[in-house]
C-alpha cells in the first residue's frame, strides 16, 4: 500500500510537494509493520490539521518541521511512538490541542514523550534564564523515565539549526550558544555522533560565521589536493590486511569543522597544521582483527610516540570503542586512524538509538545503553539542586567532555573529568565516602585533598565517622556531583544553625517578659503556629534564626503581651543590606541588651 500517495492525495493541492510525507513513509516502511504506519498516518493528519495556517520563519508550512523531526527519527530507526511524539511534539506548545486530546488519540505513553519536550510556557519566570532552566530541567527529568524524550528534542534541535537563517542576529548566536553548551554535548554523552556532529558545526557556524567559512574553504581547498595520498594511502593498507587474511574496509575519515575549530583554539595550532592531518578509519570484523590491524599500520609507517589510545580495553565515558592511533606516513604527513569493529561503528554513530535499531542483538544492552543509564542515575541526584538554574550548570559540567581514568584499591575504573580533584573521586565513589573524607592517598603517598588526579592514578579515600564536608571545597572540585552534595549539605547546615538560633532568640525574649518556651507550653505554641500561617515550630524558629521574624515580636504574641508578630517591617527598623539568608549571631565578645548603640 502506498502510505505517503494516500495520505498527501488528503492534502490541500498547494501543499502536496512540500511536506517531506513520502521520504518519511518510505523510510518508515523498510522497518514499521504496516499497523504502526497507520498510526504515524494518523499522527500526521491530526498534526496537519492543528499546524493548518501556520507558517515557519522561513515562509513554509508549520507542519514541514515535525515531518523533518520525524525524518531524522526514522532514519535512526526509532519506533512509532517516537515518530508519532515527533509529528505532535509541537502541537501542546503552539496549538490548542491538549495533552490529554494527544493521550486520547495517541495513547499515554505518546502524551508523556511530548510533555516532555514542551516548554512551560503557563507559568510566570522572573526571568528568560529561569524560564530556559526551568523548562531544561522538566525535559531532563523526563528524559530520565524516558530516554526517547531526549531524542526527540535533539532531532528538534537539529532541524531548528537547518532553518535558523531568517532569525535575527542576536537570536541566531543565543541559540547556537546553547546548542554548543548543551545539545551536541548531550548528543556526545548518549554516543550519538552523527546528530553531535551536525549540532557542532551548525552552532559554529551561526556563532563564528566568518572563521566557518574560512574553515570551510581551507578543508575543502584541501581535500582537494590529498585525494590522491587518500587512495595510496588506502590500497597500502588494504594490501597488508589482505596478505594476513584480515577481512575489513578502510575508509578516508572526514574531519568536521568545529573538531578542527576546537583543536586549533585549545592547542594553539595553525590551520595548515590541523587541515593537513589525514584521517582513516579501519573497520573489521571482530576485535582480534583490530588489534592485527594496529600491529599492521605500526609496520607500514611509524607511529607517533605518546599518541596511542586504546579506548576498546578502557571505552569512553559515552561507551565510545576504537583504538587510535597518530603515525607518520609518506613525506612524514600525520595519518590519524581510528580502528574498530562493524558493531563498535554503528554504536559510535547511533549511540543510545542503537536500542532501538537492533534490539534483537544481545549485545543492544552494552556500551551507550549501559553508560546512558549511569548517567540519568547520576541526572537524579543533579536535579536535588535547589534551583533551576544551579541543576542547569550542574548538568553543564557533567557534559565536561574531556575525561581521565583512575583506578580503585580493587583495581576497579572511575571515569571523572580532566582536572578532577580526590575530592571528587570520593563523592564518585559514594555520597558517603565524599561527605565524610578527611585525607587521600595517590598511588599509596598522601597528598592535599584539592590534588588534581592524573590517567592511570591509584587513589584511595580515608574517611571519619565525625567529618563533614567542607565549603571551601566549593572552590577546586569539578564534579556536578561533588557540588551539588556539597552545596546540598550547606544547605542543611544553615537550616540547622537557623533553628538552634532561632529557637535561643525566641527563648530569651520570651524570658524577658517573665515567660519561656517551657512555660508557654505545646497548646499555646500550636494555636500561635496556626495562627501565624506556619506548618510547624521548626520553620518558625527558622524564620527567626534568618531574621525573617524578630524574637521580641513573636515573643509578645505568644506571651498575649498585645503586639502581632510580623516579619520586622516596622518603619523604625533599619536595613543592613547583603546579610541575607545569612546566618547571624553576636560575637562572643557581646552580648547587647536594648537601647545600646549599634557599632562595627
Amino acid at each position: 500500500m502506498d502510505y505517503a500517495a494516500a495520505i498527501l492525495s488528503k492534502l490541500p493541492g498547494a501543499n502536496r510537494r512540500a511536506h517531506g510525507v513520502r521520504r518519511l513513509i518510505e523510510t518508515l516502511q523498510s522497518y514499521l509493520p504496516e499497523e504502526q504506519l497507520a498510526q504515524i498516518t494518523a499522527a500526521y493528519e491530526f498534526g496537519a490539521a492543528a499546524h493548518a495556517g501556520q507558517s515557519r520563519i522561513t515562509g513554509e508550512a508549520y507542519i514541514t518541521h515535525p515531518i523533518a523531526v520525524a525524518q531524522e527519527l526514522a532514519e535512526m530507526r526509532l519506533d512509532a511512538q517516537a515518530i508519532t511524539a515527533a509529528i505532535l511534539h509541537d502541537t501542546v506548545e503552539d496549538t490548542s490541542v491538549s495533552l490529554e486530546d494527544i493521550a486520547e488519540h495517541f495513547g499515554s505513553e505518546v502524551a508523556l514523550l511530548v510533555d516532555g519536550v514542551s516548554k512551560l510556557e503557563q507559568i510566570e519566570f522572573r526571568s528568560r534564564a529561569e524560564a530556559q532552566a526551568e523548562s531544561f530541567r522538566k525535559m531532563m527529568l523526563a528524559m530520565i523515565e524516558d530516554i526517547r524524550v531526549i531524542l526527540v528534542k535533539l532531532a528538534d534541535r537539529l532541524h531548528n539549526m537547518q532553518t535558523l537563517g531568517g532569525m535575527p542576529i542576536e537570536k541566531r548566536r543565543r541559540i547556537a550558544r546553547e546548542t554548543l553548551d548543551i545539545y551536541a554535548p548531550i548528543a556526545n554523552r548518549l554516543g550519538i555522533n552523527r546528530l553531535k556532529v551536525q549540532l557542532e558545526d551548525l552552532g559554529f557556524r551561526h556563532l563564528h560565521p566568518f572563521r566557518y567559512r574560512v574553515l570551510e574553504t581551507a578543508l575543502k581547498k584541501s581535500q582537494g589536493s590529498q585525494k590522491q595520498i587518500v587512495k595510496k594511502i588506502t590500497e597500502e593498507v588494504e594490501s597488508a590486511m589482505a596478505d594476513e587474511g584480515i577481512e575489513g574496509e578502510v575508509v578516508g575519515r572526514q574531519k568536521h569543522l568545529y573538531s578542527i575549530y576546537k583543536k586549533m583554539a585549545e592547542k594553539k595550532r595553525q590551520l595548515s597544521d590541523v587541515v593537513d592531518v589525514y584521517g582513516f578509519r579501519v573497520i573489521c570484523d571482530d576485535v582480534n582483527s583490530c588489534y592485527q590491524v594496529l600491529g599492521i599500520v605500526h609496520g607500514l609507517y611509524k607511529p607517533m610516540p605518546g599518541r596511542f589510545k586504546d579506548y576498546i580495553a578502557i571505552p569512553r565515558i559515552n561507551g565510545y570503542q576504537s583504538l587510535h592511533t597518530t603515525l607518520f606516513g609518506p613525506k612524514g604527513l600525520p595519518l590519524e586512524v581510528q580502528i574498530r569493529t562493524r558493531d563498535m561503528h554503528r554504536l559510535a554513530e547511533s549511540g543510545v538509538a542503537s536500542h532501538w535499531i537492533y534490539k534483537a542483538d544481545e549485545k543492544s544492552d552494552a556500551g551507550p545503553q549501559r553508560r546512558a543509564r549511569e548517567w540519568l542515575s547520576n541526572l537524579e541526584e543533579l536535579q536535588q539542586s535547589g534551583t533551576s538554574e544551579e541543576f542547569l550548570e550542574s548538568v553543564k559540567v557533567d557534559l565536561f567532555p574531556d575525561k581521565i581514568y583512575v583506578f580503585t584499591p580493587k583495581g576497579d575504573i572511575m571515569p571523572l573529568p580532566k582536572g578532577a580533584t580526590t575530592v571528587d573521586f570520593a563523592y564518585a565513589v559514594h555520597t558517603d565516602v565524599g561527605d565524610r573524607c578527611v585525607a587521600a592517598k595517590v598511588n599509596r603517598g598522601l597528598v592535599p585533598l584539592r590534588t588534581e588526579l592524573q590517567n592511570s592514578q591509584t587513589v584511595e579515600v580515608i574517611t571519619s565517622k565525625g567529618a563533614k564536608p567542607n565549603p571551601n571545597w566549593l572552590t577546586f572540585v569539578r564534579t556536578a556531583k561533588a557540588r551539588t552534595a556539597i552545596r546540598q549539605h550547606m544547605k542543611n547546615l544553615r537550616s540547622s544553625e537557623s533553628v538552634d538560633l532561632g529557637k535561643r532568640l525566641l527563648d530569651r525574649s520570651l524570658k524577658d517578659l517573665g515567660s519561656s518556651l517551657r512555660k508557654i507550653g505545646k497548646t499555646r505554641m500550636s494555636e500561635a503556629i496556626e495562627e501565624l500561617g506556619l506548618s510547624t515550630t521548626t520553620e518558625l524558629f527558622e524564620q527567626i534564626g534568618l531574621g525573617e521574624r524578630l524574637a521580641p515580636l513573636v515573643a509578645r504574641f505568644l506571651a498575649d503581651v498585645g503586639d502581632e508578630a510580623g516579619a520586622g517591617t516596622n518603619k523604625a527598623s533599619l536595613t543592613i543590606a547583603g546579610t541575607e539568608g545569612m546566618v547571624v549571631t553576636y560575637g562572643k565578645c557581646c552580648y547587647p541588651i536594648p537601647g545600646d548603640s549599634v557599632m562595627g
